[in-house]
């Protein structure tokens, strides 16, 4: 099995595509889980099984995945670009959060600050190598500090997903500092 293709197929589907994996998901971003494997059959493993799913949800190394707590349905914890609400409490900042992105975005960033995009939220980390890898994955990485313990004083909601990922729906420039790395 290819766990890599079936994560990426499984992050498509739970997060920005449904119809393509051919699911509903509720309001809450939960999926049936006998049929997200139906789907994973028809379009990527023929031979997927549960055991299969539940290997590539433990092994994923940036947890996106969760259960129900019954175990029948399974969503993406977040990076959502399709309206759901994951049901994340607001949880207060730690004083500077990180944003791994490319150098190619900065003057972008530089001019507007951070914005959701397509998605629901922008994606903050706590520790500089999860910034970094973030960044990697879009050229040279560059790595913004974000005074979120201010933002949050000035009356900005945070959320932490489960994997420990920080959202906030934008972060203004006057709230960045471009970190020599």
């Amino acid at each position: 099995m290819n766990k890599t293709a079936v994560g990426r197929y499984m992050t498509r589907v739970l997060r920005h595509e449904p119809s393509a994996g051919f699911l509903e998901v509720d309001e809450h971003g939960w999926a049936n889980v006998d049929e997200l494997i139906d789907a994973i059959r028809k379009v990527k493993e023929p031979a997927f099984d549960r055991a299969a799913l539940d290997d590539v949800v433990a092994t994923d190394n940036k947890q996106r995945f969760s259960y129900s707590e019954d175990g029948k349905l399974i969503r993406a914890n977040q990076g959502h670009s399709i309206p759901v609400d994951v049901e994340l409490p607001v949880t207060e900042p730690p004083e500077y959060l990180l944003h791994g992105t490319g150098a190619k975005f900065t003057e972008s960033i530089d001019r507007t600050g951070l914005d959701r995009r397509s998605r629901l939220y922008v994606h903050l980390s706590s520790d500089i190598e999860t910034a970094r890898a973030v960044g990697i994955r879009h050229g040279t990485p560059v790595i913004y500090r974000v005074k979120s313990g201010e933002m949050a004083r000035d009356g900005f909601t945070f959320y932490r997903s489960v994997n420990g990922v920080w959202l906030v729906e934008s972060v203004p420039v006057k709230y960045l500092e471009k970190l020599d790395v």
